[in-house]
């Protein structure tokens, strides 16, 4: 018979949009505050898969990735997500976002991130969080799904991914 038990702790990520660089080192400089400290940081990226978010956030919008050292319990992404939409507000221009903070986690198996939208195959964890399984780790790489977003089906991140998990496999061995 199973028996409940506790998850193994799990590696924060931000997947980040900006405009604005100052903006961008705001929201690092805040998350870092809230979640502990930096220990990843990729390269920028163009972002240009969709034009989604250019109304709000204008031309030119890049994406970098973070990651924070401490590893989280798994649940804890919840509050990484409200947390984050609260940087976003404070980090607005006249009611519009210059950073888009997707917060998400590692483990050995997969790729997840936080949303506020519902969907098909997203998972709802409580006070309007859903999670979305973007890939899935298999024979040395990340393996995308039907619905992944464009940008990470591309494996356009795969070796930010990969580096953010070789990490965290070093972290958790320690525990």
């Amino acid at each position: 018979m199973a028996v409940p038990s506790e998850p193994k702790p799990v590696k924060l990520f931000f997947a980040i949009l900006f405009s604005d660089n100052e903006k961008l080192k705001r929201a690092e400089l805040m998350l870092s505050e809230k979640f502990g400290e930096i220990d990843f940081r990729s390269q920028v990226f163009d972002f240009s898969e969709t034009d989604y978010y250019n109304e709000e956030m204008g031309e030119n919008i890049k994406r970098i990735f973070i990651s924070i050292s401490k590893p989280i319990s798994p649940d804890k992404i919840l509050t990484a997500k409200k947390e984050s939409a609260e940087i976003e507000k404070m980090l607005s221009v006249e009611g519009k976002r210059k950073v888009n903070i997707d917060p998400g986690y590692i483990d050995l198996n997969k790729v997840v991130l936080a949303t506020f939208k519902g969907g098909g195959c997203k998972v709802y964890i409580g006070e309007g969080v859903w999670i979305d399984i973007m890939l899935r780790y298999e024979k040395g790489k990340f393996q995308s799904f039907p619905w992944t977003f464009p940008d990470f089906a591309k494996s356009k991140y795969s070796e930010v991914l990969l580096s953010i998990r070789k990490i965290y496999k070093q972290q958790i061995s320690l525990i």
